[in-house]
């Protein structure tokens, strides 16, 4: 990651200037294919951070995702899609790593699901159940016939007659993965990992913060969460005049 001056330019953060420069220059020729490219910001000062904070704006994804060492990643998209603020806290707290992310989402995303079981155990199904032994099934036999890169498989729950049994036995079958995200776009959504490799809880929810669409997903990232290339095209002309704008 490169390093930054400090300094000022015309009244402006040198270092706040030359890192809107670099990641608009990385959003110009970003594959959706490429890992992510980061941009060190853990030693700016509070008044760089806060500029650099400020011209970026605040997206529509934000999330969570905790690794295997016990470290948990906090994550938002900048209003300049496929731009991420990352931040990085020990078990204790404390903030040890700290930087800007372009890419389709953030690497740690990925990193964090890679240790989980690619498959579904569990036992019979409960009194009461009435749909999800078939579910569980469908869901084991797509997990093991994905592959990266395959379109994601989209099971429906919202149609399915679901009791309560049914929806408990497969929150305790699936169990809780270690990434979350929530996407406040024309809808809030809500994505979750579960415990199972490539397996996610997606839903969509109305104003009243009412279930209106709850699906599971068996794809390595749900699309929605994703930035195109397209998107980083866009991100790089609006933050081109950004810079244009404020830092020239």
């Amino acid at each position: 990651m490169p390093a930054y001056p400090v300094g000022s330019l015309n009244g402006r953060s040198c270092r706040a200037a030359m890192l809107i420069s670099d990641i608009a220059a990385t959003l110009a020729v970003q594959k959706a294919g490429q890992p992510g490219q980061l941009f060190d910001i853990f030693e700016f000062d509070d008044d760089d951070k806060k500029l650099v904070t400020q011209t970026l704006g605040k997206g529509e994804v934000c999330g969570v995702a905790a690794l295997p060492s016990g470290v948990l990643a906090q994550f938002k998209e900048a209003v300049m899609a496929g731009v991420w603020h990352m931040r990085f806290t020990d078990p204790a707290g404390d903030l040890i790593a700290e930087y800007i992310e372009v890419g389709p989402i953030p690497m740690t995303v990925r990193r964090a699901c890679t240790a989980l079981p690619a498959l579904v155990s569990h036992g019979p199904a409960p009194p009461g159940a009435m749909n999800v032994m078939p579910v569980l099934t469908e869901i084991g036999d797509r997990i093991v016939q994905y592959r990266d890169g395959d379109p994601a498989h989209a099971i429906i729950l919202s149609l399915f007659p679901m009791s309560i049994e049914d929806v408990n036995f497969l929150q305790v079958t699936l169990g809780a993965g270690p990434v979350q995200l929530t996407s406040r776009g024309y809808r809030t959504c809500r994505v979750t990992a579960a415990g199972a490799r490539n397996v996610w809880s997606v839903q969509f929810y109305d104003n009243m913060d009412e279930i209106v669409l709850d699906m599971l997903q068996i794809v390595d990232i749900p699309s929605l969460a994703l930035a195109t290339e397209e998107d980083f095209r866009d991100s790089a002309a609006r933050l081109r005049d950004v810079e244009e704008a404020y830092f020239k």
